[in-house]
């Protein structure tokens, strides 16, 4: 009986240094809010000539400003700016009022990204198609963050690159958006969401992956963000001021950023609504399935513990 007791013992003091160590790990390994340029060049729109970003804390110059990070994407991202610019330009015809950009993140592409969307500036002019290129590759955070700090638009949408939510769908996160006013400060936040397709996608995965989707659902609610269903659908709807204060204080550059973005967002009171959208799968994801949400759900753990510990703190920033 000893025994038994001693070894209960053991196990826990062997999981609660575990636990001290992995706290530790979170705390000593944090870095401050990554640098916004990096790069001189990363200063300027690659255009018909170089011209200098704009600041995401200047005021608004446009209605929507769309952000599309894009990695290696020359083959999946003509579909999505064809789409998107037929939608942008015939809601323009209708509205003369109506103001927008497009604002296409390459995000350090080996292939010929930067090529292809400057094709779309050529055809639509810098005003309304512009393209900026990383000098190394940021993660998908990271370029989405650059593109949402060097946009002009009231409302700010991210939108992937390789067209999976179909963009009219843009009217139903817009409607969600609205549905939230009186806007405290100005923000608000509309999410797109596969959630209402969870069964379907279930049928058409593996036992492993169903395992691993219900996993990383489950750290989420558990650790950062309850009341969202799907946080990472890349088509989400921001007011200006609600970027700014997000963005400015986000640390996660990579597949986890959508969750810390969110969790900041709750933690500043800003109000959220989810909004189902059509969405498809499109071949070619970059996400790799066991190590990415390996990856993703580290994160999570140092999301949670960073902020606890007091390593990574609320704070906003002012733009170089």
């Amino acid at each position: 009986m000893m025994e038994l007791v001693w070894l209960v013992e053991g196990i826990v003091i062997l999981a609660a240094a575990g636990l001290v160590l992995i706290v530790v790990i979170a705390h000593i390994t944090a870095g401050r809010l990554p640098s916004i340029y990096g790069y001189k060049d990363e200063k300027f729109f690659l255009n018909d000539k170089k011209e200098s970003v704009p600041s995401l804390h200047d005021p608004a110059t446009c209605e929507l400003s769309v952000v599309v990070p894009s990695y290696n994407e020359e083959e999946r991202l003509p579909s999505m700016m064809n789409e998107a610019l037929a939608y942008l330009e015939k809601r323009q015809k209708q509205d003369p009022l109506f103001t927008y950009e497009v604002i296409v993140v390459d995000d350090g592409s080996r292939d010929q990204t930067t090529k292809v969307a400057l094709r779309y500036v050529k055809k639509y002019g810098n005003d309304k198609v512009r393209v900026l290129t990383l000098v190394r590759n940021h993660g998908k955070g990271g370029a989405v963050r650059m593109g949402i700090f060097n946009s002009r638009g009231k409302r700010i949408l991210m939108a992937d690159a390789d067209g999976a939510t179909k963009f009219k769908d843009i009217e139903k996160v817009e409607k969600g958006l609205e549905s939230l006013q009186p806007w405290p400060e100005m923000m608000a936040i509309a999410c797109g969401s596969r959630a209402h397709l969870e069964k379907e996608c279930i049928a058409q995965r593996s036992y492993f992956r169903t395992f691993l989707m219900y996993g990383f659902h489950f750290l989420v609610r558990f650790l950062c963000v309850k009341d969202i269903r799907d946080t990472q659908c890349g088509f989400k709807l921001f007011t200006r001021e609600a970027a700014s204060r997000t963005f400015s204080a986000l640390h996660i550059e990579r597949w986890a950023f959508d969750v810390e973005l969110l969790y900041i967002a709750q933690c500043f009171k800003i109000p959220i609504v989810e909004i189902a959208v059509n969405w498809t799968e499109i071949e070619g994801s970059k996400l790799v399935p066991f190590w990415s949400w390996l990856q993703m759900g580290r994160d999570l753990l140092f999301i949670r513990l960073r902020y606890l510990t007091g390593a990574w703190r609320l704070e906003t920033r002012k733009l170089n």
